[in-house]
């Protein structure tokens, strides 16, 4: 058979026409393949033909799998999976299609038409980022993956993303999930004729094949995972011999740590920690590993070292199973099955039933369930790796098509019950729990409709919770949760959120059916709540303090889960007039059947104001009562529907009215009310904290609407059918403030009456709130749209809010929706926010009328911040202080009689009794709060009355508060406006004064609403007036104090400003003695005067004279005051040096101290050395001894080493925080003033050519010193005295002026060697060497690289070059240079001499150096801050230390800065991409000497050609511009003089700042004039320059050339939508990995690259050290510094080094101006480029190293995050 393969193989490369010599590619491997194929048809045929298809099946694979799989402990992947496809996988598929597969599957696609699915159905992984559109979704659960997003309708949308929990599939073609757009562009149906005709259309023989097959296969599936001990091979599965093989297999759990499993793993087998991290880490993935391979008893030795090393006390041990190699295998193969059954029936929709008919079919033998059903049922028992394939098998075929999924829907509510409780006993996440696909199931409409009318679904579920929880039963049937295991107590309770699936859409059209389904499910609903009735009730702990605190915290959990579920009930029912009826006759009879809390005691008769109330007694300080009654508050909330739909007219029909009796229902309401009210009164403190978080979850948000709120209408629904005085009785009785406002109650006991006054406070705030809380649909005419505006003006009353606190403080419904965004515009104005913080809504000026200071959803604090904002507000705006109330709507008729609370008699006798304390002085008896209240009551009473006077004539309004608070106890001079009117008198009222002005004034404005006739329209408007007028009056009178008060003001100012003038007149001269402080500059232009002759020139001859000196300085440590001087002990400033790659022109190169590197800096800048400092100044002692501490404190610190690297000698700075990690010494600046004459005189003589022989003379003469430098000091003598006289030039360096060396202090000297060696250290990453050569060389380089990141800055942030920084920023940089100029002081004289005559050698031929590198292969600001800052060092004799005097020192800066400027102009003109030009008209003297530069290049190099252009002269002019901002701001710091004014204004143009820059410079503006003034030098040099080899090969582009000017580093640029970086991230793919487990796409901002975060999977060795992708990359990067977006996370990650590393806000806001991360709240993200504009700056003013320290110290970590890891 192979032979004749192989020459068909041959015959067809030779018709392909492919080389002879290719054939030998083909392989025997090739041709054993290409037999297998063959072998699959002729297997396929055999099976085909066998009598029994099934058995000849299984036989095959009972003798092929165990040869594939197991046969090696650990396989190798690619070719065992290459095994199954060929001989296992392949015969299947051929005997499915009863041919080649691909020939099958092409008639079956011709046949079908389109095999494209109508759903998405992909199935999401952990971690995946989903979207839902809040305007098309059914419900929040209706999501979409990211493609089918991004190809929708809904991405214009008010949508919604946010990370899966897995599980869940794409509902994208579901046409039940979505209003409109159901479908993407790619699974948009078009027709559904091929999805109708499919069935028909499919070949029956392989619809025969398929039914046989998948019947056989799924079986063996199910058989192979539904594996027990006692379970044995089918016959034809077992193998001919059975080996004495076997697998110990270890499964996880959730309660065995990793490091426990490794442990255990390490003692039980005595594998090494990395073998098993390797299985510990599979175990957690799959769900199970073999850990071992050998023999039965090696096996068993094996389970039990591991069972007895995992056994703990309160621990179980681990899952270990044993299993042949045989059945490992088939298990195996079963699973993999799973997939291969995905692929099959994603072909063919015929297939897809044909697979579904077969897992759904009844079991032959009727004690089995289906095949489907058998794998649910032993879910809780599978291993992850199973239970994910089984999951994603049902996704795929049941879930895809209606029919089916109702079916499985069927069989899913049959064995709902089990499953719950195998999930309850499971210890794995739900996600991967078979209970988790109910929200694929309940969520469909028209599905939970059927189920609940043929599978009782609702009452399914509540049974399953009830069976569940009746071990918390006590013996009065209530719940009491103490002791319960909170483990199974969650499972339990996630079961409620199936109920919440099934009732998320309510029903639009009712069938008898469903009413009865319903209410039954109802019925066994209200039996749940009645477990709950009265549930853990609280007496009052008197005496001593509770010793256990009671369990309260599962009763709310539970009443949280039922918030939702409740309102969903009453939402069902008031869909139906008829359901809501029934509803309300079951749930009365529910609360008629709770016997809890009864009456202790007999009714009694209690009097008052002629008033008598039959009632019962009860005390809530003695007797029990408990928080929790559901069903009291479920009835009330169906009353105030019946209301609302009119069918409370019907309620007599269903209820009897007897049985209706409000007082009662009103009792259990309004015991819970007074309870929070005795809590808040600290009458329950002895019963611990317990009680007082359960009265705050009452009435927070989170409970409030079905608890707190409930009361409340439940008390309203009282008042409107009670009589009001009996209803206040009833109240007073129950606050048991009763026999006090009878005045049969006293007491001294001053906290008793602190108590009273506190009852008596919430008493009254409970009547404010039953009459004026009317915000409820029912109640009053109002919208949810009214009750959510009114919510939000509430809120922002407070102050402005941003909208995620909005959102956060709004009720949100079972969709998770607040309703907020159609209310927010009408209310309040957007405020943007600016580069950080949010954005802020303000509550608009006409909205404000709204606002009530009692508003019932205000917690306490709240409540005062309120008062304290409007209060505030009022004063600003001039008006008067008087919180007023605000008009109300009117209650609907049925809550109409509530009003007349504020008219009864008992009322008024409240009022009157509080007003009569106050006025009488009771001060113990009666509070401000109190007033308060009883005030914001009258003005209630007050606004009611004027409201129906207005709308009714007076015959008909019997509201008469204004007329019984004038007439009941005015014979006495006791009446209610009489104590009004007294205590407005009083001092201690003064803050109510306002207040009851307007009271006071309404009562006028009844007063004569009551008396006028006529027509009510007019009078409104006539009092109305009239309060307007009385109004203004008070507002006209404040203002003419203020005006008065503000006119003294100005008068007094006036006064001292004209005595503060004679003072200085008379002082004249001492103010004229006092120094300017350094530190009141705000800028760097500091105004100073100059002599008449002031010159603005700092290089060169013509060098004008230096400003300014530090001067005195003030220590931040000791606060003393003391001058920079040479000789006095050191002050410091503490600076920041780390490694930077913000200028680099090649991100990812990195240098070495090998070659050239550091003596040379290459023009690319790859990585530079930065130094920032803060700008405070200690004395060296001072921080000497700070550091000290520092390090003895920081030491003993939680965490400390994330802040601060010890050993690397970081600390804060004691003033700002700073991170620092050094101290640069201030330097003071030689006061030298140039003699002009001289340097004249001098000039005539020396010409750069005459500089450059001095230079080279005195270079070769030092050469021997360099040479015996190492040698004893008596040959170094012997060296010198080979110079003779014939060598004066040696000396002749001397003879233009030399002085001594300036002596520093010990103190000083020691901080320039600290800095110095800080410098060195981190610049090149190596230990601390004070005796490296390249010490003064990375000095020098800081230097320059600093002051070339400042130019850049500043160019980008298009500020001027002097003027722009802070004085921080430029007290440092001074610092810096003159730092960097003493340190040739630290260092051996030799060591810079040779420095010198290196760097030397790029520009003139230097003796005693080769091999120089070319002027393309160094950075020229470099070379000029090292030349400049080491010629000094030329002029050290043996005997004596010299330096160069001010004119030496002129003209070497003079020639250096022209040498350079040429240099680095040629290096322009060679890099720049115009260089071959054309000729162009030649005008002016500078386009003459440039053409004349082109011609003199031209002949020296054969890429140049001669002529210029106006163009190219402006390159070169732009190219070597930045060169000179960086050289003025270098001989700036280190000359001290002052630039031209000009470039300390307004950022210039680069035209006009470059005549200035050369000015300053002592540079011709014409910059190619240089060459004409020195040609003869020049020339020579030029054919120097372009002579070196290294410049061919980059004319040549063998070599890269850095242009100029250096493009300047930004961050990448990022999409403006965020969805847009979402979707590149779930494409993204791990480079080192093919699972798809989640990954972290994280993206680098400074390279745009996506790395692999916190995964193994992409770990580098650094440094001998494991450490995550971004730590590696931010290594190369950024040298050390990473800024990384986590894309999923939506959150910037900041890194500098590897152990540190801090969270930044993204800089995407969504439509609200707030970030987003973890997606929490899923709104749209677009880009903020203010914000990403700040993250650019934190980089390129290298301050993410001190962002990362602040953070880090605010954050005051407790668990440390491995950065190093990420």
């Amino acid at each position: 058979m192979a032979f004749y393969l192989l020459c068909y193989a041959i015959k067809t490369f030779k018709l392909l026409q492919i080389r002879p010599s290719c054939v030998a590619v083909v392989t025997l491997y090739g041709i054993w393949i290409m037999a297998e194929s063959l072998n699959g048809v002729q297997l396929s045929t055999k099976w085909q033909e066998a009598s029994n298809r099934g058995a000849a099946i299984l036989s095959y694979l009972g003798e092929q799998v165990p040869l594939i799989y197991c046969i090696e402990a650990e396989p190798q992947q690619g070719e065992e999976e290459q095994r199954v496809e060929e001989r296992l996988l392949y015969p299947l598929e051929c005997f499915l299609f009863g041919e080649d597969p691909c020939v099958g599957l092409e008639k079956l696609q011709q046949y079908s038409g389109s095999s494209s699915a109508q759903q998405c159905g992909r199935v999401f992984k952990e971690g995946e980022t989903v979207y839902s559109c809040r305007d098309c979704a059914i419900d929040p659960t209706c999501v979409l993956c990211i493609e089918c997003f991004q190809k929708s309708v809904h991405k214009s949308h008010r949508y919604k993303m946010h990370a899966s929990a897995g599980g869940g599939f794409c509902d994208c073609g579901d046409l039940e999930a979505w209003k409109t757009g159901p479908c993407c562009s790619q699974h948009d149906p078009g027709t559904s004729v091929t999805m109708e005709t499919d069935e028909c259309v499919m070949d029956p023989g392989l619809r025969e094949r398929a039914q046989m097959l998948f019947h056989l296969l799924l079986r063996y599936t199910t058989d192979m995972l539904v594996w027990e001990d006692t379970s044995e091979l089918a016959e034809e599965l077992k193998p001919k011999v059975m080996e004495d093989t076997y697998f110990c297999v270890l499964y996880n759990d959730e309660h065995h740590s990793y490091d426990h499993v490794i442990y255990t793993l390490q003692r039980a087998i005595a594998c090494d920690q990395n073998q098993a991290q390797i299985y510990t880490a599979l175990i957690d993935k799959e769900g199970r590993k073999a850990v071992k391979r050998g023999t039965l008893r090696s096996c068993q030795q094996a389970k039990d070292n591991i069972r007895r090393n995992s056994e703990h006390i309160i621990q179980k041990p681990l899952r270990v199973e044993i299993l042949h190699t045989a059945v490992m295998a088939h298990q195996t193969f079963a699973l993999r099955l799973g997939a291969w059954f995905q692929k099959i029936i994603g072909y063919s929709v015929g297939l897809r039933e044909v697979f579904c008919q077969v897992a759904l079919e009844p079991a032959s033998d009727n004690n089995k369930p289906c095949l489907i059903s058998q794998l649910m049922l032993h879910d809780a028992k599978l291993y992850k790796g199973a239970r994910k394939v089984v999951h994603e098998l049902i996704f795929s075929s049941l879930l895809m098509d209606t029919e089916y999924k109702r079916q499985f829907a069927m069989k899913f509510t049959e064995l709902y019950k089990q499953l719950q409780e195998d999930f309850i006993c499971d210890d794995h996440q739900r996600n991967i729990s078979v209970t988790a696909l109910s929200v694929q199931i309940f969520t469909v409409p028209t599905l939970a409709r059927q189920l609940i009318e043929e599978g009782s679904v609702i009452k399914v579920i509540i049974d399953t919770v009830m069976d569940m929880m009746r071990e918390h039963l006590d013996s009065n049937q209530r719940f009491h949760f103490q002791g319960h295991n909170p483990d199974k107590f969650f499972r339990v309770q996630v079961i409620f959120h199936d109920l919440r699936y099934i009732l998320i859409s309510k029903p639009s059209v009712w069938t008898e059916t469903l009413r009865e389904k319903f209410l039954e499910g109802l019925r066994v609903f209200l039996r749940f709540l009645c477990c709950m009735q009265g549930m853990e009730e609280v007496k009052r702990q008197l005496g001593q303090h509770v010793e256990v605190e009671p369990e309260w915290e599962a009763g709310f959990s539970l009443q949280m889960q039922l918030r939702h579920i409740l309102a969903m009930f009453q939402d069902w029912c008031s869909s139906d007039e008829r359901v809501l009826l029934l509803a309300f006759q079951e749930c009365h009879r529910a609360l008629m059947s709770c016997t809890n809390q009864p009456f202790c005691s007999e009714p009694t008769d209690s009097y008052m104001c002629k008033q008598i109330l039959h009632a019962r007694l009860y005390k809530v300080s003695q007797e029990p009562v408990s928080i929790h009654l559901p069903i009291s508050r479920l009835l009330a909330g169906l009353y105030v529907l019946l209301c609302q739909s009119g069918a409370i007219q019907y309620l007599p029909d269903f209820v009897d009215t007897v049985q209706l009796n409000f007082t009662e229902l009103a009792e259990q309401p309004l015991r819970c009310v007074v309870l929070a009210a005795q809590v808040c009164a600290d009458m329950w403190r002895r019963n611990g904290l317990s009680l007082v978080s359960q009265v705050y979850y009452y009435q927070d948000l989170k409970c409030r609407d079905e608890m707190f709120d409930k009361d409340i209408i439940m008390l309203q629904i009282a008042a409107s059918k009670m009589d009001p005085n009996h209803f206040l009785m009833l109240v007073l009785l129950r606050f048991e403030l009763f026999d006090i406002f009878n005045g049969n109650s006293s007491s001294k006991d001053q906290e008793v009456l602190k108590q009273w006054n506190r009852l008596t406070e919430e008493m009254l705030y409970l009547i404010i709130i039953i009459v004026g809380e009317r915000y409820v649909p029912g109640i009053s005419h109002v919208t949810k749209e009214d009750v959510t505006m009114r919510e939000v003006i509430h809120l922002l009353c407070i102050q402005a809010m941003a909208h995620s606190s909005l959102v956060k403080s709004l009720p949100e419904n079972e969709s998770h929706e607040t309703w907020l965004e159609t209310v927010i515009s009408k209310v309040a104005v957007f405020k943007k926010p600016g580069v950080s913080g949010h954005g802020l809504y303000e509550l608009k000026k006409e909205c404000l009328k709204e606002f009530n200071p009692f508003f019932y959803h205000y917690s306490r604090p709240q409540h005062s911040k309120a008062e304290e904002a409007q209060k505030k507000r009022r004063t600003q705006e001039g008006s008067d202080k008087a919180l007023r109330p605000p008009v109300p709507p009117p209650f609907c008729p049925g809550f109409s009689n509530i009003v007349y609370l504020l008219c009864c008699d008992i009322f008024i006798h409240i009022l009157r009794r509080i007003f009569q304390k106050a006025v009488e002085d009771h001060s113990s008896r009666w509070t401000e709060p109190m007033i308060q209240r009883a005030l914001h009551l009258v003005g209630q009473a007050l606004l009611e009355e004027k409201t129906q006077l207005e709308s009714n004539s007076t015959e008909e309004v019997s509201f008469d508060f204004s007329l019984k608070a004038q007439t009941t106890g005015s014979e006495h001079g006791k009446s209610l406006f009489h104590f009004l009117t007294k205590i407005k008198s009083l001092p201690s009222l003064k803050a109510q004064n306002d207040m009851i002005t307007w009271n006071l004034q309404m009562f006028e404005v009844v007063k004569c609403l009551r008396e006028k006739s006529g027509p009510v329209t007019s009078f409104s408007v006539d009092h109305s007036k009239l309060e307007e007028s009385v109004q203004d009056k008070e507002k006209a009178e404040r203002k003419r104090k203020a005006e008065a008060a503000k006119a003294h003001r100005q008068k007094i100012m006036a006064q001292m400003s004209t005595m503060q003038k004679n003072f200085i007149e008379s002082n004249k001269m001492l103010y004229d003695n006092v120094p300017e402080s350094s530190s009141q500059s705000d800028t760097a232009a500091s105004v100073e005067s100059f002599d008449v002759d002031e010159n603005r020139v700092a290089v060169g001859p013509q060098q004008g004279v230096c400003s300014t000196d530090w001067g005195a300085q003030i220590c931040i440590l000791c606060q003393e005051e003391q001058e920079v001087q040479a000789q006095a002990p050191a002050m410091v400033l503490t600076a920041c040096v780390q490694r930077s790659t913000v200028l680099t022109q090649d991100r990812g190169k990195t240098l070495s101290p090998k070659g050239c590197y550091p003596v040379f800096m290459p023009p690319d800048l790859a990585v530079g050395t930065h130094t920032g400092s803060c700008g405070h100044v200690m004395h060296a002692t001072c921080w000497q001894k700070y550091f000290e501490a520092v390090q003895n404190t920081t030491r003993n610190r939680l965490h400390a080493d994330l802040i601060i690297d010890l050993e690397n000698g970081e600390f804060m700075c004691p003033l700002c925080k700073s991170l620092c990690n050094t101290v640069i010494p201030l330097i003071p600046v030689e006061p030298s003033k140039l003699n002009y004459e001289s340097a004249e005189l001098v000039g005539q003589h020396l010409t750069l050519e005459r500089w450059i022989q001095i230079m080279s003379s005195r270079i070769r003469g030092l050469r021997g010193t360099w040479e015996t430098d190492n040698n004893s000091e008596e040959e170094a003598e012997e060296a010198m005295v080979l110079f003779d006289e014939s060598q004066a030039d040696f000396r002749s360096i001397l003879s233009f002026g030399v002085q001594e060396l300036p002596k520093f202090s010990r103190s000083i000297t020691e901080m320039l060697g600290v800095c110095a060696t800080t410098v060195h250290r981190v610049g090149l990453q190596t230990a601390p060497n004070d005796l490296c050569p390249y010490v003064p060389v990375m000095s020098w380089n800081t230097c320059a690289y600093t002051i070339q990141a400042i130019e850049s800055m500043l160019q980008e942030e298009g500020k001027a070059l002097f003027g722009s920084l802070q004085n921080r920023q430029l007290s440092g940089l001074k610092a810096l240079v003159q730092f960097s100029a003493s340190q040739r002081l630290k260092s051996r004289q030799a060591v810079i001499q040779k420095h010198f005559a290196d760097m030397l050698a790029v520009l003139v031929p230097v003796p005693t150096v080769e091999n120089a590198p070319s002027i393309l292969e160094v950075d020229f600001f470099h070379l000029l801050v090292g030349l400049v800052l080491s010629i000094p060092a030329l002029y050290q004799e043996e005997a004596v230390d010299l330096q160069p005097s001010a004119v030496s020192t002129a003209f070497n800066h003079l020639y250096l800065l022209h040498l350079i400027t040429m240099g680095h102009m040629l290096q322009v003109l060679l890099a720049s991409h115009d260089c071959a030009v054309i000729r162009g008209p030649e005008e002016g003297d500078e386009a003459q000497a440039a053409a004349e530069l082109f011609s003199i290049v031209s002949q020296h190099t054969d890429g140049l050609r001669a002529g210029v252009s106006g163009f190219s002269v402006e390159s070169v002019k732009r190219g070597v511009l930045p060169f000179l901002r960086c050289a003025a701001l270098f001989f700036n710091c280190l000359t001290g003089v002052p630039p031209p004014e000009e470039l300390s204004g307004t950022a210039e143009s680069p035209e006009s700042q470059l005549p200035l820059l050369c000015s300053y410079l002592s540079l011709p503006s014409n910059l190619f004039q240089l060459f004409q003034d020195h040609r003869d030098v020049v020339t020579t040099l030029i054919k120097r320059w372009c002579g070196d080899t290294a410049i061919s090969k980059a004319l040549k582009g063998e070599m890269q050339i850095i242009r100029y000017p250096r493009k300047r580093n930004r961050l990448i640029d990022l999409p403006e939508d965020y969805s847009v970086l979402l979707n590149q991230a779930s494409h993204f793919k791990c480079p080192n990995s093919s699972d798809d487990e989640r990954k972290h796409p994280t993206l680098c901002l400074l390279c745009g690259v996506m790395l692999c975060a916190q995964s193994p999977c992409c770990q580098q060795q650094l440094n001998g050290e494991e450490v995550g992708a971004c730590t590696a990359h931010a290594t190369i990067c950024g040298a050390g510094v990473g800024m990384f977006l986590r894309v999923r996370e939506c959150e910037i990650i900041l890194m500098a080094s590897k152990t540190r590393g801090s969270p930044y806000p993204a800089p995407y806001l969504d439509d609200y101006g707030e970030t987003d991360p973890q997606l929490g709240r899923g709104n749209p993200l677009h880009l903020c480029p203010e914000r990403y504009r700040k993250l650019l700056h934190m980089w390129q003013q290298h301050c993410i190293l001190e962002e990362i320290a602040r953070s880090l110290e605010l954050l005051n970590v407790m668990f440390p995050f491995e950065w190093q890891m990420l």
